[in-house]
């Protein structure tokens, strides 16, 4: 392969992964494109994971041999039993550099630096039907990371230095992509999630909630949403410190989460301040009213505060056609706040309270324009003014 030909092989790799959009995409690209890139059948991408002494396989492209899935849930294997692996897994690479690739064939290593470590890769390139492969370690921030792994099919051209040393090419292209994806989640994950409780924040529940309005629409997916706020947050703040009530609000946004797992798929988030919710797209009305009473009684029994205000909205009670997030999210405030004003230690839930339509005085919250009252009196909730009940 010339060296224009294997530039251009590196340009297409570093340009698929500067496409991709999710570590998936990711993963796929940097497999496929150095499989390309070297002549390949079959490549894999793998994550050194540490904690766990095992090297646990990301993605599998090309020609997958029997039982080799693309996006494996479970193939991993121990690094002892790929102990030419070892020689690469320090904290930082002895004598500065990166390691290079290696090439190991079905009839024994390519050279002889792993005589005697090979077994299991030669084992496994004869149980699969490969000639050889080359092996070449993902370095990331100065560690290692994982490995990149390429091979060819019986009978074709064996990998030789030349191969072995654009694979050492090809990883540290792969290793650039990788950070800038690594970069590029942790930005979405800092842009979506609450930083004191680790939940979603409120602008991943516009997203999500905006989606699940629509799918309601589509396809008639019951959508429940459960407004939280927890109650004496202030008085805790002014009597014992703030950095107790961030404990306090830690210590909900644990038993939101909790119960929020009890629905399949559910959103646990902090809105703002003293304020959460549950969002859940599938479940019946029915099953958010249980997990929401069970919600109440563990806030109740938190060492700190005096438990929660908490009101539902779902799609499957009686509370009139939901055509924009914006009037379920006005339906779970309306309840949420005549918990509050009435101190119920249950939530209340909109189209149970009186009945159906304009009995419920819950509906009737919702719909009604902001009524003018004093600005001492004026509750702020998400920004928005609402009179007291």
């Amino acid at each position: 392969m010339g060296e224009d030909v294997r530039l251009r092989a590196v340009v297409e790799l570093a340009q698929g992964m500067a496409a991709a959009r999710t570590p998936r995409e990711t993963w796929r690209a940097a497999a496929s494109g150095a499989c390309r890139a070297l002549d390949g059948s079959f490549a894999a991408l793998s994550l050194w994971e540490r904690e766990l002494g095992r090297l646990r396989v990301l993605v599998n492209t090309g020609e997958r041999s029997e039982g080799e899935e693309e996006f494996p849930e479970c193939e991993a294997y121990p690094v002892h039993q790929f102990p030419e692996i070892a020689e690469f897994l320090h904290e930082r690479w002895a004598g500065g550099g990166e390691p290079n690739a290696w090439v190991e064939t079905a009839g024994g290593p390519a050279d002889g630096r792993f005589a005697g470590y090979c077994h299991q890769r030669v084992t496994a390139l004869r149980r699969r039907g490969r000639g050889c492969c080359v092996v070449a370690p993902v370095v990331l921030h100065g560690r290692a990371w994982g490995e990149l792994y390429v091979a060819r099919p019986l009978g074709a051209p064996v990998f030789g230095r030349a191969d072995a040393d654009f694979a050492t090419v090809l990883a540290s292209v792969v290793a650039a992509g990788i950070a800038q994806t690594e970069r590029l989640e942790e930005a979405r994950r800092l842009a979506f999630t609450d930083a004191l409780t680790g939940l979603a924040n409120r602008r991943a529940v516009d997203l999500r909630l905006d989606e699940a309005v629509e799918r309601h629409r589509a396809e008639g997916a019951e959508v429940s949403l459960v407004v939280c706020d927890v109650n004496g947050l202030k008085r805790v703040n002014d009597t014992l410190g703030h950095a107790v009530g961030d404990r306090l609000l830690e210590r909900f946004g644990s038993v939101l989460s909790l119960c929020g797992a009890m629905l399949p798929g559910t959103l646990a988030a902090r809105l703002g301040g003293d304020e959460f919710c549950l969002l859940s797209v599938g479940p019946t009305a029915d099953e958010v009213v249980r997990v929401a009473d069970e919600l109440c009684a563990r806030a109740a029994e938190l060492e700190l505060g005096d438990g929660v205000a908490c009101g539902v909205a779902s799609t499957g009670d009686p509370i009139g056609p939901v055509r924009s997030a914006r009037r379920l999210f006005r339906l779970a405030d309306a309840a949420q706040y005549r918990a509050k004003a009435a101190h119920a230690v249950k939530p209340v839930v909109a189209g149970r309270e009186g009945g159906a339509g304009d009995d419920d005085p819950v509906l009737r919250l919702a719909d009604a324009p902001p009524a003018p009252v004093d600005a001492g009196e004026r509750r702020t909730f998400r920004g928005r003014e609402q009179p007291p009940s």
